[in-house]
Formats: structure tokens, sequence, C-alpha cells
């Protein structure tokens, strides 16, 4: 496996790119509040790391993951779980959200992640 920037895989490059040109309603939405370096930091959607592809990722060590309804199957939970472990092994804090969150209380969850930004700076 070719890996690039020293951090992932080539192919997840590719995977990425597909994933920012097929986002779900409630990425869309958050996108748009992160646009412009909100809290004064950039955030990157559709971020590849290591063998993972994140939702939203700030330089911050933050990254932000806007789950659907499959991230409730038990497979899927525990590859979340066992995702998140290794992000926050590498210094990174995960939050989480699920799509019904960003589509029905999208302030809510911008307010949360301005608190986490506000509380490292």
């Amino acid at each position: 496996m070719k890996r690039m920037r020293g951090r992932a895989i080539k192919s997840l490059y590719q995977r990425a790119r597909e994933l920012r040109n097929n986002s779900t309603h409630a990425e869309q939405i958050l996108c748009g509040s992160l646009t412009n370096k909100p809290f004064g930091f950039k955030f990157r959607r559709q971020h590849s790391y290591s063998i993972y592809t994140l939702d939203f990722y700030c330089h911050a060590l933050l990254v932000i993951e806007v789950d659907g309804s499959i991230h409730q199957q038990q497979e899927i939970k525990s590859n979340d779980r066992t995702r998140q472990a290794s992000l926050e092994n590498a210094g990174m804090k995960v939050l989480r959200f699920s799509n019904e969150e960003v589509l029905m209380e999208s302030e809510t969850v911008i307010k949360s992640i301005e608190n986490y930004v506000n509380g490292i700076c």
C-alpha cells in the first residue's frame, strides 16, 4: 500500500474526494457552519488520516463525526469505537453528532463545537 503525506493510504484520498462530492444533507449543513475558519480554526471536510476518512478535522486535533442511521448497527458501532479509540490514542478529541442533531439542532451542535474549541485555546 502506497502512503501519501506520511499519514494516509493513497486510495483513501480518492475515497475522501468521492465522499466530499456525495455529502449527506447533515454534512452539508455542518460544512456551511464550519466554513471561513469559525472560532479561528480551519476545518477540513472528509479529511484522510491514517486508515480513516474523517467527516471533519481541525488542526487543533479535533475530529467531528456526523453519524447516519447506519451507525446504529452493532458492527458499525464496534468499528466506530475502535476508530475513536485509535484517534484518541493519537491525541485527538472526537465529537460525534447524529444526522438528526445536525439537521434539527444545528445551533446546539455548533455551540458544542465552539465550547470545545474555546476550551482548548
